[in-house]
């Protein structure tokens, strides 16, 4: 069988023949992912930090674990910078791995996060960012 991407006929041009896609793969849906990673988290959270290093960072607090959110963002954006498609995967599986610690340190649930993108999308669409409110004004 040809994969789709190396098939020549005019029927079936290749996704990658400009510029790559952003298509998902045929897999489970994203949030199912993200909730098995952060149960995982959370079953590590009481465990021996000499052992687990997600219990370590429970332990070294919310303070360290936005230090790891901030310096995996920078690696995914620079990764981003030099073109590196493969290291910005890598960074940013670590980017949600630490970002998954940060919310359940903070008894944030990924459902939270989830509920906020929903009512985003109702108000402004689904791929725009909530405006910043005036200087001085409350959400």
């Amino acid at each position: 069988m040809t994969a789709p991407d190396t098939d020549p006929s005019p029927a079936a041009p290749s996704p990658t023949a400009n510029a790559p896609m952003a298509v998902a793969p045929a897999v489970a849906p994203v949030n199912d992912d993200l909730l098995r990673l952060y149960e995982a988290i959370l079953e590590r959270r009481g465990m021996d930090p000499a052992e687990s290093k997600t219990a370590r960072l429970f332990a070294a607090g919310p303070k360290k674990i936005a230090k790891k959110v901030g310096e995996e963002a920078v690696e995914v954006a620079l990764d981003a910078m030099n073109e590196d498609r493969q290291g910005v995967i890598n960074e940013s599986a670590d980017l949600l791995y630490n970002l998954s610690v940060l919310w359940a340190t903070l008894n944030i649930h990924p459902s939270d996060v989830f509920a906020e993108i929903r009512r985003r999308e109702a108000l402004y669409g689904i791929a725009e960012k909530l405006p910043k409110p005036p200087a001085g004004s409350s959400r």
